[in-house]
């Protein structure tokens, strides 16, 4: 197992609130994170919910919860019972009454939109949310890594299972059959019926446009649906940590902004397998691999800065940076994202950190070790430039 950055900050939060709701796709490790925080708590109870006879355990969920009072319960896929919350809310005021204040439940999602929903509305006060991505340059390499190796978790992507496959024949085998249950098998169990064809070839659409403006009426055209339903599309694949919109900038700088958001399909291995490009030397050969590289950097950086606000600038006048981070402590960072090992930046570059009054200037690139530019630009390789980011964050 490797060790993923979220395991402290979830024994913190399981050592501070009633519950904890652990978001991320499936197949991201949040089962064996799980399992890690049991083995702190011997007593503790797991079920998956997506097995017949641990739904049946709940076909009196104020019962079975009571019966394990006591005990740090893990429910796994627990969007599939949504009635369980406000059961939840009752039980867990209840052990509070009776001095238990924290480490009472751990829930386990892939559903973003429902589980956010569902806390929300009934368990607001009571409950943390913590998302897991997968595997990030973080948790995978050591911080002297040479930038060459960090290409084969941005071929093969960070799901564990595809990351650690004995080859890329292999590895793409894994991201196929993933894809293929994830459009038969698991969105259809969330309710909405949609054509999986439809879905996939939507899906292989946002690849093929990665990291460019949200074009639904486009998108809809070529799918012969209407826009509103691309746009419910999208946030079905956003809701289950598969695809992110990265919305524009939006302070008021006195300039023509972009308003249309980004989107990305969040996983550069998921990218590579919809096009069909099992090998490092396939991805440098395809005009995507550009935009997929800027994708695999965001992702990098916005998990070790999940509090930070993200968006990215443009405007009408050629003002660019690839993405602009809000953060807690008050700094606002203006990264640019390039595939080349000998990277610039244009003059636009510059005139969008002026115009957000970035008080840090990254160029992310594969290089070697980190260097200085003119202007107080720093450039350094994605490792390095998350790792700072977490460190300040």
């Amino acid at each position: 197992m490797f060790a993923r950055s979220a395991q402290p900050l979830l024994a913190d939060l399981l050592a501070q609130f009633p519950a904890v709701v652990l978001l991320g796709p499936r197949q991201a490790g949040k089962t064996t994170l799980a399992f890690e925080a049991k083995s702190h708590h011997p007593n503790a109870y797991y079920l998956d919910l997506e097995l017949p006879s641990a739904q049946r355990q709940l076909d009196d969920p104020e019962a079975f919860l009571q019966a394990h009072r006591h005990q740090l319960v893990i429910l796994d896929e627990v969007q599939r019972q949504p009635e369980l919350f406000a059961v939840l809310r009752s039980v867990i005021d209840q052990r509070r009454r009776d001095g238990e204040t924290a480490g009472q439940y751990l829930l386990l999602g892939s559903a973003s939109g429902v589980l956010l929903q569902q806390t929300s509305e009934s368990l607001a006060g009571r409950v943390a949310q913590l998302e897991l991505p997968p595997l990030q340059l973080r948790e995978v390499f050591a911080p002297s890594t040479a930038p060459t190796d960090m290409n084969s978790l941005w071929v093969r992507g960070g799901f564990p299972l595809s990351f650690l496959a004995a080859d890329d024949a292999s590895s793409l085998r894994w991201r196929d059959m993933f894809m293929a249950t994830y459009l038969d098998k698991d969105i259809p169990a969330l309710g909405p019926r949609i054509p999986s064809t439809t879905l996939r070839r939507l899906w292989t659409m946002l690849a093929h446009n990665q990291g460019e403006l949200l074009d639904a009426s486009k998108l809809a055209a070529s799918l012969a649906i209407s826009g509103q339903t691309v746009a419910r599309y999208i946030d079905l694949l956003c809701d289950l940590m598969l695809v992110r919109r990265l919305p524009a900038w939006s302070g008021n700088v006195g300039k023509r902004l972009v308003r249309s958001p980004k989107v990305y399909v969040r996983d550069s291995g998921l990218v590579h397998a919809l096009l069909g490009l099992q090998t490092l030397d396939d991805v440098l050969g395809h005009p995507v691999a550009g935009s997929s590289w800027e994708g695999f950097v965001i992702e990098q950086l916005l998990a070790a800065a999940p509090q930070a606000q993200a968006s990215f600038y443009r405007t009408s006048h050629g003002a660019e940076a690839a993405l602009v981070l809000q953060l807690r402590n008050g700094q606002t960072w203006v990264v640019e994202v390039k595939r080349s090992s000998a990277p610039t930046v244009s003059k636009g570059f510059y005139l969008a950190a002026a115009d957000v009054g970035a008080t840090r200037k990254l160029l992310v690139a594969p290089v070697p070790e980190a260097y200085p530019m003119r202007d107080g630009v720093e450039v350094m390789n994605p490792l390095a430039a998350a790792c700072l980011l977490a460190s300040t964050a």
